[in-house]
């Protein structure tokens, strides 16, 4: 028999108003819905119970916010022979969660009493706010709690480090009470987040060539994502003499240590996937979440590190999966440099994003070089090589700035400087 308290809730059929009860749930203690019940406790059963799951889905989705989807789980189950639906609601992390059309007021935020869901005071808003505003999401109990190692299993193995419960509590992937934590989840079998990889055709996304999407444990995903890159990382050859030189358009390492910069960097309360795009010229990774509060863009180039996922970070060191912390932008950027290309990065409030030119495209296309660039660069590709005052002669311009064009040239991975000195040249890049 059922019947309605602090953590059950009971509805006959599907509506609209059981987005407060989910928000009153994810507010207080969390709890369980039944749809497919009435108030006395009698099974009624719902038609289509899939079709109703999807619109709860849906529901959830895009008229709470923040994000709680992942603090739910919508299931269709079978009881005295006929279907209802069941939502069970943990406690979030991000409390208060609100209604999206009402925004965070008294009208669109709900608490838990007894068994009736009712709308939540300022000064309960305003402790709600203050209880979540440090929390961290790596820390916080899993709503998963079915969790598998296997794959973490094999990377500890690999580094010979112990991988039972006390080691799991001592690295954060059990809190103390021996519950499994989202950080737990991240590196589980059962990790919800995900990659998703796509190669497009030309430049742009208009036409997709392949896409795959990897799951499981972050370093299934780490693995699975590198092979994807590695396997569009093209080999081209070229000849000096009768000697033939092979080389790749991205550069191996600046690949690991990007994947890695957004695996371990990334926010994952948000529910979004990491994006890895591979185009004709260029390779993209994105990962959700800006920067750490309180840095600039300046401090990771100049090594300062703040981590996010403090206990996820720690894990990959301890696997020397990362050898120093903050070190990972600089070592892209070298190693970039060293393939002649120039990475680049762009960061918002909400999203990080590591862009590394195809060196053999990066070295045909010249992309928007003004004439001089231009000039300087047919006069070095049509003289097979050049010295600064070559150049500076045939432009007609002061040698500060014909200096200037050649370390831009250089820089965009056009040109490679031989020699030193008064034997300083420059040649065109194959």
């Amino acid at each position: 028999m059922y019947k309605e308290s602090d953590t059950l809730e009971l509805k006959q059929e599907f509506t609209l108003d059981i987005k407060k009860e989910i928000i009153a749930f994810a507010n207080t203690k969390g709890g369980t819905l039944y749809i497919g019940i009435d108030d006395d406790g009698n099974v009624i059963g719902v038609d289509a119970p899939d079709r109703i799951c999807e619109r709860v889905s849906s529901m959830i989705h895009d008229g709470i916010k923040p994000d709680v989807s992942m603090f739910t789980d919508i299931v269709s189950e079978k009881t005295e022979g006929k279907s209802v639906v069941k939502i069970c609601v943990q406690r979030g992390t991000k409390r208060p969660y609100y209604l999206s059309d009402k925004g965070l007021k008294s009208s669109g935020v709900y608490i838990r009493l007894g068994n009736t869901s009712i709308p939540a005071t300022e000064n309960a808003i305003r402790t709600m706010i203050g209880d979540t505003d440090d929390a961290s999401y790596e820390k916080k109990r899993s709503i998963n709690q079915q969790l598998t190692f296997d794959a973490a299993e094999v990377e500890f193995k690999k580094q010979k480090i112990d991988f039972g419960k006390a080691q799991q509590k001592t690295l954060g992937i059990m809190d103390s009470d021996g519950l499994f934590t989202n950080l737990g989840l991240l590196l589980s079998d059962q990790c919800q987040h995900s990659i998703k990889a796509a190669v497009f055709k030309g430049q742009e996304k208009d036409e997709f060539l392949t896409r795959k999407e990897f799951g499981g444990s972050l370093f299934l995903q780490l693995t699975d994502a590198y092979s994807f890159i590695d396997l569009n990382n093209q080999l081209n050859s070229t000849f000096e003499g009768l000697t033939r030189i092979d080389s790749r358009d991205y550069s191996e390492s600046a690949i690991r240590e990007a994947l890695l910069n957004a695996i371990i960097h990334r926010d994952y309360s948000f529910s979004g996937s990491t994006l890895v795009s591979v185009f004709s010229d260029r390779l993209e990774i994105v990962s959700l979440g800006g920067l750490v509060p309180g840095l600039e863009p300046e401090d990771i180039f100049e090594g300062i590190s703040q981590t996010r996922n403090t206990g996820l970070a720690n894990i990959f060191y301890r696997l020397k999966y990362v050898e120093v912390y903050g070190t990972g932008i600089r070592k892209i950027r070298k190693e970039c440099e060293t393939f002649g290309v120039t990475a680049s990065f762009h960061i918002t409030n909400a999203a990080f994003r590591i862009v590394i030119p195809n060196r053999h495209t990066a070295a045909l296309a010249a992309p928007e070089l003004d004439v001089q660039l231009s000039s300087a660069l047919q006069y070095i590709r049509a003289h097979t090589s050049a010295t600064r005052k070559e150049v500076q002669e045939a432009l007609g311009i002061k040698q500060t700035k014909c200096g200037l064009i050649l370390k831009d040239l250089e820089n965009r991975g056009l040109i490679i400087r031989t020699g030193s000195g008064k034997a300083t040249g420059y040649s065109a890049k194959r």
